[in-house]
């Protein structure tokens, strides 16, 4: 198993590398260029994986259904193109009127309606735009189980679950806090970020990806391996989950508590790349490097966008670190696995979606396509956030 350096060991040691000289502005025309292609070639599906360079259509409540109008709308902000406007219009209705009948929506709602619907308002004020995203942040904490601090996961008989990736989603009920005036829920996100902190976050930074907790009491039950390699290994997209979304809740609560969380994360994830951008899909999994042995590429562009908010919250020696370390990963994304030409749906190649199970290994994933355009946009000074 290859040797995970501490933070420490890999700032001071690693080899000073050459100044990047990837034009972000140019990236990002080409970005640009490619989801008006896709736009055309997607139409009305709702896509997760593109397997063979064609995204799938999934139901509008899986959780992936907020990605692409979250990239047409991020495009329509950065460019004032019309077609962008019209294309992600209508798409948090759509997510709305699965509310009216029997649906799978779970904790993964903000993954929805926050770059569907909340970004729908913050860009053009739209009143139902704020509504759906309120119900959503509503929903939300609905399932927040209080005995035990934490928002359940999923749905069925997994009553006590909750799952790294649910990070993320809290930048929904914060916001809802804001533009409702109602703390109840800023106390439940930060309830769930302290159980992060608590039960999620190993003491070198790693992250869990499911713990699981009595429902009843609250206490803690065990761990579970989910998408990872094993309980006690390193799934390199919850790190970056993790990371991202500790940074988010500390834009929003300024707790410092947060902010040292996502940093933990933030030094292990770097450390475990080693000389390679670009993560494998477990950190601890074994046989990293050889042949067949997948990466995530969803997890680097993921990190990336995290490690950019990370760099706005810091000051300025940290800041250059963080963001050097994201334009490197965003390099080596570019450079070997992003595609803007019309030959596939998807930008992002070899996306690991689900190992354990063989499900969505090597294919193009929304959620990655998406963080690697946020990502973009960030390096090109956008400044507005969905989550």
């Amino acid at each position: 198993m290859r040797r995970c350096y501490t933070w420490d060991e890999w700032s001071t040691s690693r080899p000073r590398r050459r100044s990047i000289q990837m034009n972000w502005e140019q990236v990002w025309e080409r970005a640009v260029a490619k989801v008006a292609l896709m736009a055309g070639r997607i139409g009305e599906r709702s896509p997760h994986a593109a397997k063979d360079g064609r995204y799938d259509d999934r139901e509008h409540d899986w959780w992936t259904s907020g990605f692409w109008p979250g990239m047409l709308w991020l495009m329509y902000d950065r460019t004032g193109d019309d077609k962008f406007h019209a294309a992600a219009w209508s798409w948090d209705e759509k997510l709305e009127r699965c509310f009216l009948r029997e649906n799978r929506l779970h904790h993964d709602v903000g993954f929805q309606f926050l770059p569907a619907a909340v970004a729908k308002y913050l860009l053009t004020g739209d009143a139902d735009g704020k509504r759906r995203g309120l119900a959503a942040a509503n929903f939300l904490a609905g399932r927040y189980n209080p005995a035990g601090r934490f928002i359940r996961a999923w749905n069925g008989d997994m009553i006590g679950w909750a799952i790294v990736d649910c990070t993320m989603n809290l930048s929904l009920l914060l916001w809802a806090a804001e533009q409702s005036g109602d703390p109840r829920f800023r106390h439940v996100a930060l309830a769930h970020a302290d159980t992060v902190l608590e039960h999620f976050l190993r003491a070198d930074g790693s992250a869990r990806h499911i713990v699981c907790f009595d429902p009843e009491t609250g206490a803690y039950s065990e761990t579970r391996g989910g998408q990872g390699y094993s309980p006690d290994s390193a799934w390199s997209r919850g790190q970056a989950w993790a990371l991202h979304g500790l940074a988010v809740v500390y834009r929003y609560s300024r707790q410092d508590r947060y902010l040292q969380g996502a940093k933990r994360v933030a030094h292990y994830f770097l450390a475990a790349l080693g000389g390679d951008a670009v993560p494998a899909w477990d950190f601890r999994a074994p046989n990293q490097g050889l042949s067949g042995e997948p990466k995530d590429t969803s997890a680097g562009s993921i990190a990336a966008s995290g490690l950019l908010e990370l760099a706005q919250l810091v000051g300025p020696a940290e800041a250059g670190l963080y963001r050097e370390s994201a334009e490197r990963i965003m390099t080596a994304l570019t450079e070997r696995y992003a595609s803007f030409g019309d030959d596939r749906d998807n930008i992002l190649s070899e996306g690991t979606g689900n190992k354990p199970k063989n499900e969505n290994v090597n294919v193009g994933l929304i959620y990655g396509d998406y963080y690697y355009v946020e990502a973009l946009a960030k390096l090109c000074g956008w400044q507005k956030r969905f989550f």
